[in-house]
């Protein structure tokens, strides 16, 4: 079963999962601190479908996932270094403060209120806040607004955006926009949308455009994800 709340973390989720089935995890523009017993990973931008890792069902998993463009500067490592991969704690902060950390969370009464401590703690120890301008680039994108838009109303240009979306978001804004309309258009059909209905309202061209865009960055049919999410 899984479960999430809002974080105290300024937009950040905390949640948590016990596996039962190594469903895919499709990409979100997110980062996400995660514990497992005996470890602790942080999970970068995907550009794809991220399925199990051969572990057994029955797992617990709890994280806490960053918005968009906020954990470079709270982890100290640019989006782009942790693209499509999954890094142990110890490669980042060294492998005394993992060891510290990952017995902390294994003896904590409750795991994922223990992960966020550490996460608030990471964000307030940070040099600097997560860049402003990277809220607005996720907003006007969310909202459907086209790259070039959004390089002309920052101010940044084509090229600087493109340097600052790498840092902060992992990959460039073309990519981060197919993701967030991607995100989008499936959050329709999970609230019972149909697939045309979800495509257009998304700001996909049409359904075969979004069919399209779901085996390109999920693997997967829009059908095959309705069955795994139980709505087919």
């Amino acid at each position: 079963m899984y479960r999430e709340r809002v974080s105290r973390l300024p937009g950040a989720v905390v949640w948590e999962v016990v596996r039962s089935d190594g469903g895919p995890v499709l990409p979100d523009g997110c980062v996400d601190i995660l514990w497992t017993p005996g470890e602790l990973l942080v999970a970068g931008p995907d550009t794809r479908a991220q399925h199990g890792d051969g572990r057994p069902p029955g797992i617990r998993w709890a994280g806490v996932r960053f918005a968009p463009g906020t954990a470079p500067a709270v982890l100290g490592v640019p989006a782009h270094e942790l693209r499509d991969r999954r890094v142990p704690w110890a490669a980042l902060w060294g492998d005394a403060a993992a060891r510290a950390l990952v017995a902390r969370l294994d003896a904590a009464f409750d795991p994922v209120a223990e992960l966020e401590r550490i996460a608030l703690r990471a964000a307030a120890d940070a040099p600097r806040p997560p860049d402003p301008l990277t809220a607005e680039v996720v907003r006007a994108l969310a909202a459907g607004s086209t790259v070039a838009a959004v390089a002309e109303s920052t101010g940044l240009g084509a090229r600087r955006l493109h340097r600052r979306s790498l840092h902060a978001f992992g990959y460039g804004p073309k990519t981060l926009a197919r993701v967030l309309r991607l995100q989008r258009a499936l959050t329709l059909i999970h609230r019972g949308a149909p697939y045309a209905t979800a495509a257009a309202t998304a700001g996909c061209a049409d359904q075969a455009h979004l069919a399209r865009e779901m085996r390109a960055l999920g693997g997967m049919t829009l059908s095959e994800w309705s069955r795994h999410r139980g709505l087919a």
